[in-house]
């Protein structure tokens, strides 16, 4: 049996007025990878920075390699050999990968340091995790997957032997992800403890040895992958079934009404792109990574230029050169990046909702608080938002509530037209099945949406009708009836 390397017992962590965790464990074995699952909130980052040393645990019992400890910095925790691998990277894009690696531990010939021998040091290093990198490329000309595993090289020159992977797969294409679990499994052979959380459950089931799922800060089981099926897993973590169905038939009538038509769309990303939205569809962009459905979206909207095409929104011919113009003429857009371009996180949530029509709640030159209220609280309630209260900040709610708020906004603005981009990007999957339910209901509001998704049975489960990109072109177009998995990644392949 493998050497057990992290057990950590009856963990518990309060904060003012939350319970973290509540008697939370989890066990990792030498050359394992071990799945951390739970809805958000449910306690796995804390966990893991309890055992890293950014938090200090109320009570419980942590051991590593056969030692009680208990880490006061992350230092502490590296100097034993544990790291943590964030989502956001923490590379320099601007440094080549042997400054990444060794910065701040360069070798020196007496007082400057020594460059030659630390691309050979970086080199070496590169070689023996089998990695096809050069040490002196700059980090920000490599793809994401690369600098992820510059990540993991770092933390491995810093005698790592347990890494903590957070969501490593976000951003990566389908290639990318092969190649990083292949480095995965060289890590494993090595005898490398990984602990993975992700919130996708097809890697889980490729890539892990063990399932650890949490639930509300506290343990629920610890399953074998091989001998589980990922919809036990989901209902471990949400203490409820969840059902993943795929559509079967369009929910739009024949008849509905084109409210969006794009015609011979253009850029130096987008080529040629035309399609119509009709009245209460949810129609599905698929394609893989850098196929142009995100450009496309924001060329609808304004937020880049485009070099030919024309929009028409309710048959009607529209000037759309600034997303004021799309929100002028019913169009919102729900970024991939939500954070980023979709909220002001530092803000409330009320202050969010009202974002986009704040004129409505301003009157000679005076805030209507009461008015701002009311509206806020109601869309607090239609969609079911969790938050304590309406002047809660929205850096402070779960990312399905964050996406709600975004959602609020445009629908105070009164957008019939909404563009999702990846909506239950770093969703955990209670979530996911709310923002599933809550676009249904628009669309049988008479809401129309755009869905740009990743995932394939995200697309098979929503959408009314499938568009498919590649290299920048619609490559095919498939009624909801006759979609498949093959048959979308056939057009998302077909380069022309």
């Amino acid at each position: 049996m493998a050497e057990v390397v992290v057990s950590m017992k009856n963990i518990q962590k309060r904060f003012p007025g939350v319970h973290a965790l509540d008697n939370a464990q989890i066990e990792l074995k030498k050359g394992e990878v071990h799945g951390l699952v739970g809805e958000n909130g449910a306690g796995k980052s804390t966990l893991m920075k309890v055992l890293t040393g950014i938090y200090e645990k109320d009570s419980g019992i942590v051991i590593v390699k056969g030692r009680e400890v208990s880490y006061k910095t992350p230092a502490d925790a590296l100097e034993d050999g544990i790291s943590m691998i964030h989502q956001e990277l923490n590379l320099m894009p601007h440094l080549t990968v042997a400054d990444n690696i060794f910065i701040g531990r360069e070798p020196k010939k007496g007082l400057v340091l020594d460059k030659k021998k630390t691309l050979q040091m970086t080199k070496e290093l590169l070689k023996s995790l089998h990695l096809d990198i050069e040490p002196d490329v700059t980090v920000g000309q490599l793809t994401v997957a690369k600098q992820q595993m510059i990540e993991i090289a770092k933390a491995i020159s810093l005698n790592a032997d347990i890494l903590i992977m957070d969501e490593p797969t976000a951003a990566l294409t389908n290639s990318e992800i092969d190649e990083l679990f292949k480095f995965v499994s060289d890590l494993k052979k090595k005898g490398v403890g990984i602990v993975y959380i992700s919130h996708r459950m097809e890697e889980l089931k490729i890539i892990t040895d063990d399932i650890t799922v949490m639930r509300d800060g506290q343990y629920v089981d610890t399953v074998r992958t091989k001998d589980t099926e990922m919809a036990q897993i989901i209902s471990m973590m949400v203490g409820r079934t969840i059902y993943e169905e795929p559509k079967t038939h369009s929910m739009v009538p024949k008849d509905a009404p084109t409210v969006l038509r794009v015609e011979h769309l253009s850029s130096p990303v987008v080529r040629d792109v035309s399609f119509e939205l009709k009245k209460g569809e949810i129609l599905g962009f698929a394609g893989l990574m850098g196929a142009g459905r995100t450009e496309t979206a924001r060329l609808i909207f304004g937020a880049d230029p485009k070099t030919e095409g024309k929009i028409f929104v309710n048959g009607r011919e529209v000037r759309i050169e600034s997303p004021q113009d799309a929100v002028e003429n019913g169009i919102g857009y729900l970024s991939e990046d939500r954070k980023a371009f979709g909220l002001a996180i530092g803000l409330s949530v009320a202050d969010n909702t009202v974002m986009a029509k704040l004129d409505d709640f301003v009157s000679g030159g005076i805030v209507n608080e009461a008015k701002i209220a009311a509206v806020t609280k109601e869309y607090v309630e239609k969609l079911d938002l969790k938050t304590p209260s309406i002047r809660q900040l929205v850096r402070n709610l779960s990312g399905g509530n964050q996406q709600k708020v975004v959602i609020a906004k445009w629908l105070v603005r009164d957008c019939d037209i909404l563009i999702f981009d990846e909506p239950t990007r770093g969703i955990d999957v209670g979530a996911k099945s709310e923002i599933y339910k809550l676009m249904n209901r628009l669309a049988g509001e008479g809401k129309s949406i755009i869905m740009i998704s990743s995932e394939m049975p995200e697309l098979l489960r929503m959408s009314d009708r499938v568009l498919v990109m590649c290299e920048g072109k619609i490559t095919g177009e498939i009624d909801i009836s006759e979609a498949t998995q093959e048959g979308i990644m056939q057009y998302a392949t077909q380069r022309s």
